[in-house]
């Protein structure tokens, strides 16, 4: 039976797993963006970017951020 030591280590680890990936995940903005998308080859808009480190268009993005693909 886990105790509170051990729950709080497993949360401990699961908070660590997520702010690693979450770094892992974040865009570089010194680098140059690229004109279309890694996923699904759509042109990415130049306002977009303009912020630099840019390898998804919106919606690609937003489906990565969503559901971590």
């Amino acid at each position: 039976m886990p105790d509170q030591f051990d729950r709080a280590s497993q949360l401990e680890e699961e908070d660590r797993t997520r702010s690693l990936k979450a770094q892992r995940n974040r865009a570089n903005f010194d680098r140059p963006s690229l004109e279309s998308c890694e996923e699904c080859d759509e042109p990415i808009p130049a306002a977009r970017q303009a912020f630099g480190g840019i390898t998804k268009c919106i919606e690609c993005q937003a489906f990565f951020e969503k559901t971590g693909r």
